[in-house]
């Protein structure tokens, strides 16, 4: 796979075709959820998204390094934080939760 001589930031650039091998599975969810036109912008949200939390794991990783590891208090007021977030009416639909589609 040839790499593109000029660098860019995660979601900025030209579009360039790769192979991929995914999971059956994964494949017909994806063109059930947005059909095959909608396919690769689908992957390439997913993609970025993984990489968002990749840094944002590494920055939590340095924080706790640098600071100690974050109270309990602070992570249970989150984990309650996301399950309200995650039972909005709003996100609920047929089959209850359901992440946003890619753009």
């Amino acid at each position: 796979m040839g790499e593109p001589e000029e660098e860019f930031a995660p979601g900025e650039g030209p579009a360039a075709k790769v192979s991929v091998s995914l999971r059956a599975g994964n494949i017909r969810a994806i063109k059930e959820r947005v059909g095959a036109r909608g396919f690769s912008a689908y992957v390439d949200a997913a993609v970025e998204r993984q990489i968002e939390r990749d840094l944002l794991e590494e920055a939590l990783q340095a924080n706790e390094a640098d600071n100690g590891p974050v109270p309990q208090v602070f992570r249970d007021e989150a984990a309650e934080l996301f399950r309200q977030v995650k039972s909005a009416p709003e996100l609920q639909g047929d089959g209850g939760w359901h992440a946003h589609e890619a753009s």
